[in-house]
């Protein structure tokens, strides 16, 4: 290429001399993007395939039924719009089953995070057999549900039961446990037995506390409450307000210690304890006792919007309560 050729194609508009390399260096950094980009996806597809699959689709499919009477069997259905939402709410046993469900979330909630951080307290002090008092007191929490409700049924029985047993040894009669009014306590206990996923939960957080902190407050002269309740809980406010939330979308849906515990049979129908007829209890009894899909769909989709709106609520008059041990800089 002579000089007047090259004096020309760099005459030409966009064309700079340094055009060639430049395009050559942007090469390697869009590829390894691109790549980077190709790995992610892969690597998550599963999960969002199933995701899709497995909740989106599902729920996409139970908003439609809400606004049909479909039974699940009878093809003799017919479009309602919004009647099964004015139905329920207009229906008391909705309303009493959601303030038994609310009842049941704020009562249950806080004493699972209480007794879950007061094990976590007590197994991370240094004593003996440490480990052991570890796995003893998480081992109900790997307990599979349906074992574990089984078990407080037999616990629990009014005639068999080994609570009863003991009762009869100092000459108390036998106690229906099960029913009204001591059903919602057993519900309770079944609740508060699996605490131990709480104590691994807060036992991870009070092992990233700072030491420096503790031994600072104790030459300050600090009681152990004092810096339990200024240093200790602000720094794992992170970790209760995780437990908070995903203990109150737990507990609203509740259903599985209420099925294996029931009273018996009243003409083909589980009873349970009027106590213990929570949401999740009015949701199952509509879709496989009465057959009414699109009624219980509606109230799952109400479910569903309540749990969105108190997750919001806890967020937001908790956001001044909580603590984020992050660096100033990294926030930038």
């Amino acid at each position: 290429m002579t000089a007047d050729q090259i004096s020309t194609a760099l005459d030409r508009p966009g064309t700079t001399a340094t055009s060639g390399p430049a395009r050559l260096a942007d090469r390697p950094r869009t590829s390894m993007t691109a790549r980077r980009h190709r790995a992610f996806y892969m690597f998550t597809s599963p999960w969002i395939i199933g995701f899709l699959l497995l909740t989106v689709t599902p729920m996409a499919y139970a908003l439609w039924l809400s606004f049909t009477t479909f039974d699940g069997i009878s093809p003799n259905w017919r479009y309602v719009g919004l009647g099964n939402y004015r139905e329920l709410m207009n229906d008391p046993v909705t309303w009493d089953a959601l303030g038994r469900t609310g009842l049941f979330a704020v009562t249950s909630v806080p004493l699972s995070i209480i007794a879950g951080l007061g094990l976590a307290v007590l197994v991370n002090r240094p004593i003996k057999a440490r480990g052991l008092f570890r796995t003893l007191l998480y081992l109900p929490a790997v307990v599979p549900p349906v074992g574990a409700g089984l078990a407080f049924k037999f616990l629990f029985d009014q005639n068999s039961g080994a609570t009863n047993g003991v009762l009869t040894i100092f000459g108390i009669d036998a106690i229906g446990w099960l029913a009204d009014p001591y059903a919602r306590y057993v519900l309770l206990m079944t609740v508060l037995w699996a605490a131990g996923n709480i104590m691994i939960i807060s036992l991870a957080g009070l092992q990233d506390v700072p030491r420096e902190l503790h031994e600072a407050a104790r030459i300050d002269g600090a009681s152990s409450w004092r810096t339990f309740r200024s240093i200790t809980i602000p720094l794992l406010s992170p970790v209760l307000l995780f437990q908070t939330v995903t203990g109150m979308i737990a507990s609203v849906q509740t259903i599985m210690p209420l099925l294996l515990a029931p009273l018996g049979d009243t003409g083909g129908v589980t009873t349970v304890p009027q106590s213990n007829y929570l949401y999740m209890m009015h949701v199952f009894a509509q879709y496989f006792a009465l057959g009414r899909y699109g009624y219980a769909s509606a109230l799952l989709w109400v479910l569903f919007v309540l749990i969105l709106i108190a997750t919001g609520l806890i967020f937001k008059f908790t956001s001044g309560a909580v603590f984020y041990n992050v660096d100033p800089e990294a926030k930038k």
